[in-house]
């Protein structure tokens, strides 16, 4: 194995399990942020999934509800109609730096009743292999440093309008292979968390000669308690996030519609990585801790920008603009993609075209796969 991919590799292993990034714009974390960055533990759980919301810049808390809304806002599973389905997305991840990082995600709901859907999901975000060695350079093998989540959630429609949602979640952060450093055995990290949520649609209202459907969410998510990787040593938060967003879909007729869509995010986390807060000290001092006062905590707000435009429930063509500030992240670039519905089936894909120089994430690919089985029982009953 290549020296560059190993150094790599270590590298990005090393920065997750320390938490402890540079001020250079060369460390990176695994969600694609950089520089003076806000540290937390886990950031794989804020990389978005699914090729649909991939392509709208990331935006998701307020979109129409689908298979993947247990990341973005657990409250629109209420709102879905088919009885059941099931739904993958995999993506290859920061290509730029090592060519075997990936994201995979599988995620489903059932519906119980008019009002309740179970939903659930794993996530599962591999950083490659690693060829291990001892102190003389000696191969020990080869090491897979991975991260997986799993969540169950509830969704609970009151009315035609409204829903509330909760989704609980398993963290497993597997990045040392029982390594030992600083005469401490690490270890796997485990942590528990949990998101509450809120969804509104509108009915449809006049808009421009036509209708038009108004929609509002919130999620904050990743609510839980500290992840360590040693019995003896600091503990991180996780990466606990509010997610604010709204969209409008303008129906011009029968077989099109055109959607506009924006999120917000901000970490609710402290501005210290060395803080010894307890977690709700932590999220209620968030909104005023960062050393540059409200200016500094308005930069730590990232905005999501999506597009879509859909002819016949069938096609979809999807744009989007993701923009961090330069110091608080940088993650600025467009996203791209389309959908497709055959049948029983919906196939996505996006595309983060992004500068190559400057971005981790540039050129990446999303692609995910939805299937409807409460179509499927339907078509065989016939």
């Amino acid at each position: 194995m290549m020296k560059k991919k190993v150094y790599a590799l270590f590298a990005i292993t090393t920065l997750c399990f320390y938490n402890a990034y540079s001020q250079s714009s060369g460390d990176v974390s695994s969600d694609g942020r950089s520089g003076n960055i806000i540290s937390t533990g886990v950031p794989f759980l804020l990389v978005a999934p699914d090729a649909k919301a991939g392509a709208m810049g990331e935006v998701g808390v307020a979109t129409a509800p689908d298979g993947n809304s247990i990341h973005w806002n657990p409250s629109k599973l209420a709102f879905l109609k088919d009885s059941y389905g099931v739904s993958v997305s995999y993506s290859p991840w920061m290509q730029k730096f090592v060519p075997d990082i990936n994201i995979a995600y599988l995620s489903g709901y059932y519906r119980l009743d008019e009002r309740n859907v179970l939903g659930g999901s794993l996530r599962y975000f591999s950083y490659g292999d690693i060829q291990m060695t001892d102190d003389a350079g000696n191969p020990q093998g080869t090491y897979n440093p991975n991260e997986l989540s799993v969540d169950a959630s509830l969704a609970r429609s009151f009315g035609q309008n409204f829903s509330l949602g909760t989704a609980v979640r398993f963290i497993y952060s597997n990045l040392t292979s029982g390594m030992v450093n600083s005469a401490n055995q690490n270890k796997a990290g485990v942590a528990l968390a949990a998101d509450v949520s809120g969804y509104y649609k509108s009915d449809r209202k006049s808009f421009l000669d036509n209708e038009a459907t108004y929609t509002f969410g919130v999620n904050i998510s990743n609510i839980g308690t500290k992840i360590s990787y040693t019995d003896a040593g600091p503990k991180y938060f996780l990466p606990t996030n509010l997610r604010l967003g709204g969209g409008i879909t303008y129906h011009i007729d029968d077989d099109n519609d055109f959607m506009l869509t924006v999120d917000a995010n901000k970490l609710l986390v402290p501005s210290d990585p060395n803080s010894t807060k307890s977690v709700p000290a932590g999220i209620f001092s968030s909104f005023g801790d960062a050393p540059g006062g409200f200016s500094e905590e308005m930069k730590e707000i990232n905005f999501g920008f999506g597009a879509e435009y859909l002819f016949n429930k069938q096609f979809a063509l999807r744009a989007g603009y993701f923009y961090e500030n330069p110091n608080k992240g940088n993650r600025n670039y467009l996203t791209l993609g389309a959908g497709f519905k055959y049948n029983i089936v919906n196939i996505d894909m996006a595309y983060i075209a992004a500068n190559t120089q400057k971005s981790p994430l540039a050129q990446t690919l999303r692609f995910s796969l939805s299937l409807n089985f409460a179509e499927v029982a339907e078509a065989v009953k016939k």
